[in-house]
Order: structure tokens, then sequence, then C-alpha cells
């Protein structure tokens, strides 16, 4: 498990001078929410609430019957929000949405489309709270340690794993995870060039 102690200490140890982060444009204080669509807004709330533990803190119905709107607290000042339309077409895994768990196969999804949530938590609670899922009858992917590897991720937990990862689905498909950093951020994370649209793979 990792614990806090062996977070303050490899963060003391680093060396290594954080990025900086202040954004010169805007005055930008987090994700005020994120709008998602359900197909049951009843089993949507039961999922949020009595399994993630989300206080449901706003609901609305839409004018002309057009469907509800309601916000769940998910920590952080922040909120995650659920749409239900009566008459939304179906899902598109794979398309829309991930099909399978990231550890379990491709979990692509087309432009313009929203790949997973990650909700931040602990990283001295993370291996406690995948067991509450797991408790909770939730299937759960493999623990993902996120480093510089090849493959970008491992088994085992080291100094250069930089957040930690489990993925799981919700009633309606939707990607979501449970993330922790485990170490802070510096300038030898940002040395990758950004691929263009136009530029050729590889």
């Amino acid at each position: 498990m990792l614990t806090a102690l062996w977070i303050e200490r490899f963060r003391e140890d680093a060396g290594v001078p954080p990025l900086e982060r202040t954004n010169p444009k805007f005055e930008l204080r987090g994700i005020n929410h994120l709008a998602l669509v359900c197909k049951d807004m009843a089993r949507t709330v039961d999922f949020y609430t009595n399994v993630l533990g989300m206080p449901l803190v706003k609901t609305i119905d839409l004018p002309m019957g057009m469907g509800q709107h309601f916000f769940f607290d998910c920590g952080g000042g922040d909120c995650i929000a659920f749409f239900w339309f009566p008459d939304a077409p179906e899902a598109q895994p794979g398309i829309s949405s991930a099909r399978v768990l990231p550890t379990v196969g491709d979990f692509s999804t087309a432009h313009g489309s929203m790949n997973h949530v990650a909700f931040d938590v602990p990283p001295e609670r993370f291996d406690e709270y995948v067991e509450k899922l797991v408790a909770a009858g939730i299937e759960v992917s493999e623990i993902s340690n996120h480093d510089d590897s090849e493959w970008t991720v491992t088994k085992e937990l080291h100094e250069g794993v930089y957040i930690r990862s489990v993925y799981f689905f919700d009633p309606d498909g939707i990607l979501l995870e449970l993330a922790c950093w485990t170490r802070p951020l510096n300038e030898q994370d940002v040395l990758i060039p950004p691929r263009s649209a136009s530029a050729s793979p590889g």
C-alpha cells in the first residue's frame, strides 16, 4: 500500500522543481461540472449516491417535458451532472464511449467524445477504495501504475510512477476511474511534442 509517508519522502527527494501551473489567460478554478447523459435517472441516482457516495445537490425538471438535469457533488467544489432525455438515441460503445476497460482491450473513442471521467482520491486510501468497489459488486480493471516505461504502465509500484488508476463502468457504460497522483509533475513530464492530424503517424 502506498503510504502518505512514502509519498512525502519521494516528493522531498525528487530534487526537481514542480511545473509552473499558473494560467495567465483566465482565472479557472477547476471543473464547475461535467454534463453526461443517462438512460434512467433513478438508476443513476442510486449508483452515484449509494455506490460512490456522492451527494445529490441539485435536481431540475427541464421545460416542456424535455427531460431532467441532476447534479452530484464529486468533491473539491466540482460536480458531475447528468441529463435524462426521454427520446435520446441508444449508447454507441466504441464510438461515443469506451467499449471495454482500458486493461482489457481497445478503449479508443471517436473524436470529440468523452472517453472517461477520473475522480481524484487520496493516494494513501487508493487500495482501500478499490476494495470498496469490489465489495459493492463493481467489476474493476487491474490497477494501473502509470510510469514512463515503454508500455506506460507497470504492476509494480516504484518511484517513477506518477499516477495510479483503477477503471470501472457506471450503469450506462460510462467509463469511470479512481486516480491518485503519487509525485509532483515537473519539466521532465512535458517533453513529448504533440502530433498533428496532418502528420503521418510514427
